[in-house]
């Protein structure tokens, strides 16, 4: 049985309709070819997520999701790691709301544990044009 674990340290629990969440996400899996065996989206500060992105990439800059691939057998598995900081002044700067914002790099963490890249622009259009697919879904 899949398991999509979310968990808020730090932070407000920004985290709504649970149950809407974990459907959508399998429903992206499944598009995919995969089913999901574990993800864990945890929602922390800023500094948190800074100190991830420097011990675990080398990276000395905020950003608002780092995603770590936890496949060990069968199905998509892996942590999601979100800066609740980088979502809000994200939503603010596109003129979205937070939750919109945040499920958007929610999908996002989910595409790259699926095969997708964002390092080069049409990556980074391809990768645009799906999260706003997935969205329009939920």
């Amino acid at each position: 049985m899949p398991t999509i674990a979310f968990k808020a340290v730090d932070v407000p629990n920004a985290f709504r309709d649970r149950a809407l969440l974990r459907r959508w996400l399998q429903g992206v899996a499944r598009d995919h070819g995969h089913s999901i065996n574990e993800l864990n989206y945890v929602l922390m500060t800023d500094a948190a997520l800074l100190a991830y992105n420097q011990r675990y990439l080398g990276h000395d800059d905020y950003t608002d999701v780092i995603t770590f691939d936890g496949q060990t057998g069968t199905g998509v598995s892996g942590d999601i790691l979100m800066s609740h900081e980088r979502i809000k002044d994200n939503a603010a700067s596109f003129g979205v709301p937070a939750q919109q914002e945040l499920r958007r790099v929610m999908v996002h963490g989910l595409l790259h544990l699926l095969g997708h890249g964002d390092k080069t622009k049409a990556q980074k259009e391809a990768m645009r044009a799906l999260e706003d697919k997935y969205l329009a879904r939920l």
